[in-house]
């Protein structure tokens, strides 16, 4: 089973950016062609957790604080919280969530000198004794 926690940490961005995008509208507004990935994405989260929401008037509630005020980290929380507590009853939806969010890239690091990027990092890599680079970390 996988983690509340790592579900949490990659969906509540996506749909905090959606109620961001659309406010209160998020939770009846049809996905536009033209959206950005990330606001389409948590578009598409939040439809599927509120399908399944056994008390979706608490997370609609939660969405609408969010939306009067996106800068507002109490109101992320009380997100972040709603949707804690629906993903903690339904194993099958946690799955199904993390499969719809790109999985972070992970880099494994083993050994001496050894090298690891994640992300889009544009960092010049130079290894060995040699290096140009070295002494800088």
């Amino acid at each position: 089973m996988l983690e509340v926690d790592v579900v949490l940490s990659q969906i509540v961005p996506a749909i905090g950016a959606a109620v961001g995008a659309y406010g209160t509208g998020v939770l009846v507004r049809t996905e536009a062609a033209a959206a950005d990935a990330t606001v389409s994405l948590g578009h598409r989260l939040l439809a599927k957790i509120m399908h399944r929401a056994p008390e979706r008037a608490r997370l609609e509630a939660a969405v609408a604080d969010l939306a009067a005020d996106g800068q507002d980290q109490d109101a992320v929380a009380a997100l972040r919280l709603q949707l804690r507590k629906i993903l903690a009853q339904d194993p099958q939806l946690i799955a199904e969530l993390a499969e719809m969010v790109p999985s972070a890239r992970q880099a494994s690091v083993t050994g001496d000198r050894s090298v690891a990027i994640a992300g889009n990092n544009n960092a010049p890599i130079s290894t060995g004794d040699r290096s140009p680079i070295t002494g800088l970390g």
